[in-house]
């Protein structure tokens, strides 16, 4: 990894070195007027303040930038100019629009097209799902086979075996890619496949692998016929450096798709130990349940990519034969004017009456989604959080603990997986309704990172979710008020510490 990592920088350096030199150019050329361009910046600070506040965005995310930047007026004037505002992603979304538009497509006309339920049934979930249908234009389908998988350990043998089975098109994207059983495993299958003439096309996370994947490894995989993209390079200091391809999913022939919370790397199959045991969840699903997967990643790779993918792999039609319930699949994107993720969690927590449990690796909420989960406690619901019990960061795992007071004050119950580390994403609500796929319950997940999930109703998979949900539970140890653990007790350094975590 560290080989990797210095490689990335050694390469990065004279670009920094000379972006540096530039500044320091600027500013020595600048500095008898140093008193005017501090009350210049000054201004901008002030401007820059009155700019959030009236913004029409995340309540605790414009807390958090006004705090930094009344601290730190310059410093942090600059930094929400480079990474704080959402503008920074407009050049990712015009590239992703560039490309809908040029493939002009259509989604293939299902009667399910709001109702994930039956609208005489389930009126408020009917109308969640219309909502969500007008924020991203998705389709509800019917769902064919699904299958759980409580860890990526189980999964691997059959993502495997369905690889070996493509006959035309094998698409491949994730956050993090990385040497190992895992990955190798699946490139003897990808280079076999290319030799079958198999149209095979991986997309990985610049920033995401930047610790685990080099671009020397990248160049051996397209020698080998497989099409790569790395997902937002980095190649110099950007303003889109905090917008991050965090979805996770395979798809076969446009007749299969993976996706959940696994990447592809060793430990997340428990190859290799980190962090104790790792938990993580996923699902394969087949039918018209794939088309929404087959779409997202052709309009991510046709937006970064010059060699487009063929007119012929994107499905025209739904056959509509599924008898398993329903399913809805979106992508959430920085540059939405809803933040699709956090109102659907927000809508569901609003309409549970029984339960509604979530599977979280980090817990930074933003206020809505807070006085959501509280709300639902105070009103009988039961509301259940399985967060790590062995952090894979100690500071982010800190600052996920200051939430848990208020949280156990009013009635949600919190529970850490003792054997290791949790990374799986999803919520079960009431035996009818569960997401599954790749956003935490953190500002990065649901404010400034492209993220994909998959709502599940009527489905076999929400009991699959529910029974492992059930049976994680006797491997955690529940959070109590007056248990003694730093972050349970509501104090000074809680309060900072959720402050500042919309900036992490």
């Amino acid at each position: 990894m560290f080989k990797r990592v210095s490689g990335r920088v050694v390469t990065l350096l004279p670009v920094i070195i000379v972006q540096i030199a530039l500044i320091y150019l600027l500013f020595s050329f600048l500095a008898p007027f140093t008193n005017y361009i501090v009350g210049a910046l000054s201004l901008v600070a002030v401007v820059l303040s009155i700019i959030i506040i009236s913004k029409q965005d995340v309540v605790t995310y414009k807390m958090a930038w006004l705090f930094f930047i009344l601290i730190f007026p310059i410093i942090g004037s600059v930094a929400y100019i480079v990474v704080g505002n959402k503008k920074t992603g407009k050049k990712l979304k015009n590239s992703i629009d560039k490309a809908k538009a040029d493939m002009n497509y259509y989604f293939p006309e299902s009667p399910y097209v709001w109702n994930a339920v039956p609208k005489n049934r389930e009126l408020r979930a009917y109308e969640t799902l219309a909502f969500a249908w007008r924020m991203t234009g998705m389709q509800t389908y019917k769902c064919g086979d699904a299958k759980y998988y409580p860890v990526g350990d189980e999964m691997l043998p059959d993502l495997l075996a369905d690889l070996e089975n493509a006959k035309e098109f094998l698409f491949i994207e994730y956050f993090i890619i990385e040497e190992g059983k895992f990955l190798n495993s699946m490139v003897d299958i990808l280079e076999r496949k290319v030799k079958e003439g198999v149209d095979v096309r991986v997309m990985y996370d610049d920033f995401g692998s930047l610790p685990t994947y080099s671009r020397k490894s990248a160049k051996m995989l397209a020698k080998k016929g497989i099409k790569v993209v790395q997902f937002n390079p980095i190649k110099y200091l950007t303003l889109k450096i905090n917008n991050r391809d965090h979805r996770k999913m395979t798809i076969i022939d446009g007749k299969i798709a993976y996706s959940g919370g696994v990447n592809i790397a060793d430990e997340y199959i428990n190859e290799k130990v980190v962090h104790g045991h790792w938990k993580d969840i996923a699902f394969r699903v087949d039918g018209d349940s794939v088309i929404n997967y087959t779409y997202m990643f052709a309009e991510f790779w046709n937006a970064f990519s010059d060699e487009k993918i063929p007119e012929k792999f994107l499905p025209s039609k739904c056959d509509d034969k599924g008898e398993n319930g329903y399913i809805y699949t979106y992508y959430d994107s920085p540059v939405h004017e809803n933040n699709v993720c956090n109102t659907l969690h927000i809508e569901f927590l609003s309409q549970a009456t029984k339960y509604i449990w979530f599977y979280t690796p980090y817990l930074m909420l933003d206020a809505s989604l807070n006085d959501a989960l509280i709300r639902a406690a105070r009103r009988g619901v039961d509301v259940r959080i399985i967060v790590p019990g062995i952090p894979d960061k100690k500071l982010v795992y800190r600052v996920s603990r200051s939430y848990y007071g208020p949280l156990l004050e009013n009635g949600v119950r919190i529970f850490e997986y003792t054997p290791g580390f949790v990374h799986a994403k999803a919520m079960v609500c009431d035996d009818g309704i569960a997401s599954i796929g790749t956003s935490n319950l953190d500002f990065r997940s649901l404010f400034l990172h492209f993220e994909c999930n998959s709502i599940f109703a009527n489905c076999s998979i929400v009991d699959d979710l529910k029974k492992d949900f059930e049976e994680t539970l006797q491997k955690c140890r529940e959070r109590k008020l007056d248990d003694g653990l730093p972050g349970t007790k509501y104090g000074v350094a809680e309060a900072l510490l959720r402050l500042i975590s919309p900036l992490m």
